[in-house]
């Protein structure tokens, strides 16, 4: 199958502009289209931090990041996010059993601010607390340049 490749931010809906009061007719309902990058990760891999190949575009709004884990990480059996080799920028060690687990910023207001606007483009690093036999897939959804 084939992909199309657009520089974006994409933005869908039918009514640019609104010029009345009447939904479906003319009330703006154009939005932005939601992004999603995945990449397999490993315990094995991520034991130093590990530049991951996912990059977002500057002003992006991280909307979910998520591990799908078919092999849950190993001894202390936690992962960190972030956006330099700390790997703590937008999630604190969070453990990785078998299954989904959906990672997120918790309270902390460095984190959050993090999430809602990238403002330059940035790597997603990973880091695992040990070494181990952990296997997931990645998944980071988010909105292409939200504040434009």
């Amino acid at each position: 199958m084939g992909t199309t490749t657009f520089t974006g931010p994409v933005k869908a809906g039918n009514i640019l502009n609104s010029s009345g009061t009447t939904i479906d007719t003319d009330v703006k309902n154009v939005g932005f289209v939601v992004m999603v990058q995945t990449t397999p990760i490993t315990q094995a891999n991520t034991a130093t931090a590990y530049a991951t190949p996912i990059v977002l575009p500057a002003n992006s709004h991280i909307l979910n990041i998520q591990m799908l884990n078919t092999v849950a990480w190993d001894a202390t059996n936690t992962l960190s996010v972030g956006t330099t080799a700390t790997a703590t920028e937008l999630v604190a060690l969070t453990a990785m059993p078998v299954g989904i687990t959906s990672l997120n910023p918790g309270t902390d207001a460095t984190k959050t601010a993090a999430w809602d606007d990238t403002v330059t483009g940035k790597r997603i690093y990973v880091k695992s607390a040990n070494t181990g036999a952990g296997v997931g897939t990645m998944t980071v959804r988010y909105i292409q340049s939200h504040d434009s």
